[in-house]
């Protein structure tokens, strides 16, 4: 995944409280169908709603994943 393609942190903490998961995959660096796996196994590092068919990343759950890997 491009890396100049990545939002910021900063670009993040603008988003609303819920994103769709292709947003919320380019925030993390993997694909959207990579987060998807993971949602469905209960194994994604972020937090997640579903809202109908639909499913929804709580933006503030991307904004402390990336926070953790930045103080490492």
């Amino acid at each position: 995944m491009a890396e100049k393609n990545r939002p910021t942190l900063d670009e993040i903490r603008s988003w609303p409280p819920t994103v769709d998961v292709t947003p919320a995959a380019l925030a993390v660096g993997v694909s959207r169908a990579h987060l998807y796996g993971e949602i469905k196994r209960g194994t994604a590092p972020i937090r997640t709603l579903r809202v109908g068919k639909r499913t929804k990343v709580i933006t503030s759950s991307i904004i402390a994943l990336l926070d953790a890997t930045a103080a490492e």
